[in-house]
C-alpha cells in the first residue's frame, strides 16, 4: 500500500541521504519523515530558527509502500510504551547510542513532549506517569529511514514550496 511522506527542509531534497546529525535525535541518524503535510511544514520553520537568509524552504514529498516497512528491519510504536521511551530517551541522551533498524516509525516527541520528558528526567514523573501524560496529547508521526537500504524505497514525488515569515 502506498503511503505519502513528508520531510520539510531549506532544500529540494530528491535524493535523500543519511546524514550525520548535530545534536541528538528521537530516534537516532537517519532520514526523518512523517504521513502530517502540517508536521514538515513544522519542520520547515524550524529549521528557519538556525539560518538568517532563507525565506522560503521546501516540504519534499515521497512515496512508500508502508507494507515493505512493517515487514523489514522496523521498530514500530503506534504510541508511547515504556519501550518507546527508553528508546527515545537513549537516543536523546547518549551520543554513541546506535541501532541497527532500517526503520524506526512511531510518535514525534515534540516541544510539549519534552517538557513532559524533563520532568520525567528529573524524577517528577516516572515512566508510567509519563506515558499517562503523553496519551493525552495528540501526537503526530514519524518515519525514520535509517540505512541505504530503507532509503532505496523511498520515491520522490514532488517539492511544495512554503513561504518563511
Amino acid at each position: 500500500m502506498k503511503t505519502k511522506l513528508y520531510h520539510g527542509s531549506l532544500e529540494i531534497v530528491d535524493s535523500p541521504q543519511i546524514l550525520e546529525p548535530n545534536r541528538t535525535l528521537d530516534y537516532g541518524k537517519g532520514f526523518y519523515t512523517t504521513t502530517s503535510f502540517d508536521q514538515a511544514k513544522d519542520w520547515v520553520f524550524r529549521h528557519k530558527r538556525d539560518k538568517e537568509k532563507p525565506s522560503y524552504g521546501y516540504v519534499n514529498v515521497y512515496e512508500i509502500d508502508i507494507n515493505d516497512v512493517r515487514n523489514a528491519n522496523t521498530l514500530w510504536f503506534d504510541e508511547p510504551t515504556e519501550e518507546w521511551v527508553d528508546f527515545v530517551n537513549n537516543n536523546r541522551s547518549n551520543r554513541s547510542f546506535s541501532h541497527n533498524y532500517d526503520f524506526v516509525y512511531g510518535p514525534v516527541a515534540n516541544d510539549k513532549v519534552y517538557a513532559a520528558f524533563a520532568l520525567y528526567e528529573n524524577g517528577l514523573l516516572n515512566k508510567t506517569e509519563l506515558i499517562r501524560e503523553l496519551k493525552t496529547y495528540t501526537l503526530v508521526d514519524q518515519l525514520l529511514l535509517h540505512t541505504p537500504e530503507a532509503l532505496s524505497n523511498l520515491k520522490f514525488v514532488e517539492s511544495v514550496k512554503i513561504a518563511i515569515q
